[in-house]
């Protein structure tokens, strides 16, 4: 059994509409959305799939820039994107074979998030302890990337509308592990064009 990470990158960009933001070029020169990629190849995941929508064909060739090296990668498209993240989300979900046996959901617009920091949720990981859902803090504010144990995986499949499952977080409260991330990396996304002049 392994652990997948699912790079969720086929929203509309709609809040810096025109431009769609995972194809905005930090200063590695690397487009938002292959940096977040770059970081889930590097990072202890078996599997890494990234969910395309909005203007698929430029987000897959933007992460085709990477040098994968001996790493696979894979390219699910959610073909009902419009309809929100929960769409994007069980596309990811359900492109996962059966040996997975949990997956760290990465969203596209945060390039900062490091492989460190993906490990370490994926180390955290113990269902017999309690610990089947590892999310990670700042200044004890919950962030993101989120690993999900595969137990959950019908519940997230169930989801509607522009939502993640961060829903489920409270309901499954007993199941949460949060690890300290120090580091704001966890907490900051792009979503505007004063945000995208943060390096990345």
């Amino acid at each position: 059994m392994s652990t997948a990470a699912i790079v969720l990158a086929a929203g509309l960009s709609s809040r810096m509409a025109p431009r769609n933001k995972l194809l905005i070029r930090g200063s590695s020169g690397l487009p938002m959305v292959a940096r977040t990629a770059a970081a889930a190849l590097a990072s202890r995941a078996g599997e890494v799939v990234i969910v395309t929508g909005h203007q698929a064909a430029q987000v897959e060739a933007a992460v085709r820039e990477l040098d994968f090296g001996a790493r696979s990668l894979r390219f699910v498209h959610a073909a009902d994107y419009a309809r929100g993240l929960s769409a994007s989300l069980q596309a990811g979900i359900a492109a996962l074979p059966a040996t997975v046996s949990s997956a760290v959901v990465c969203l596209g617009d945060m390039p900062l998030v490091t492989p460190a920091m993906l490990d370490a949720l994926m180390a955290a990981h113990d269902p017999a302890a309690k610990r089947a859902i590892v999310v990670p803090t700042c200044e004890r504010v919950r962030g993101n990337p989120v690993l999900w144990d595969r137990r959950f995986f019908a519940e997230m499949m169930a989801l509607a509308g522009d939502v993640g499952a961060r829903s489920l977080l409270s309901r499954h409260a007993g199941q949460v592990a949060e690890i300290e991330i120090a580091d704001r990396a966890v907490l900051q996304d792009f979503d505007t064009e004063d945000a995208a002049k943060i390096p990345f």
